[in-house]
């Protein structure tokens, strides 16, 4: 899943993401409520973990604002204010679940798989990603293409649903390093083109038509070919 992350204590954070990039998925994090506001109107994510207490705008109002714009993206809030009061301030505000600090990492990720799962807008939450024969599903983190099961490596993985979630746009090498590595520097290695290389045998050797192409120069693409 492509999360959004808006917590002010970097140790949090930092430890979030490793931790939820490590379980597969891919975290933007944000620091202030107001550029975090900016950030969920502008781009599209699977879910938002939000702290209360943040610099510019507090969680609470970032999310009723999120809500009277008319976006329904499921929102978890961690907040070390625990109280009943504080809870359902939080629900009422616009949240969908509330997670009090500290907190088990396991018990952040099963509340994050249970709203992944809940039906959004009265329609079921989009779970899979398609592209031609080519089908990934993110909850199970399976791939398959066709009636073939496909065995990825967490990075693999990660690479492609990065690409899936942008099928027909060009991925930069700056774009994977940040999202897959949480590199925001190029290493001046070759890891992205020899993950690119065991993503391709995997996904499009033996199967028609290839999905997988090089845009020299620039990057990567997943399209049908023309």
């Amino acid at each position: 899943m492509r999360l959004l992350l808006v917590e002010d204590d970097r140790i949090s954070a930092d430890y979030l993401v490793k931790a939820l990039g490590e379980s597969g998925h891919v975290v933007d994090p944000i620091s202030d409520g107001a550029q975090g506001l900016e950030r969920a109107k502008s781009e599209t994510y699977d879910l938002l973990i939000v702290d209360r207490m943040l610099p510019a705008l507090d969680g609470l109002s970032l999310i009723e604002k999120l809500r009277q714009s008319g976006d329904d993206t499921p929102v978890l809030i961690v907040s070390a204010l625990g109280e009943v009061d504080d809870r359902v301030r939080g629900l009422r505000a616009g949240g969908d679940d509330y997670l009090v600090k500290p907190f088990a990492f396991a018990e952040l990720l099963a509340r994050l798989e249970a709203l992944a799962r809940r039906p959004r807008g009265g329609a079921s939450t989009p779970n899979r990603l398609s592209l031609a024969n080519l089908e990934l599903d993110i909850l199970s983190r399976t791939v398959k293409r066709g009636d073939q099961k496909i065995e990825l490596k967490p990075r693999e993985y990660q690479i492609l649903e990065y690409l899936m979630r942008h099928t027909g746009h060009v991925v930069t090498r700056t774009m994977l390093l940040e999202a897959v590595w949480d590199y925001h520097f190029d290493p001046e290695t070759n890891v992205i083109d020899v993950h690119i290389s065991r993503l391709r045998q995997k996904i499009d050797k033996g199967f028609d038509p290839p999905l997988l192409q090089t845009v020299r120069g620039a990057g990567y693409v997943l399209r049908e070919p023309d």
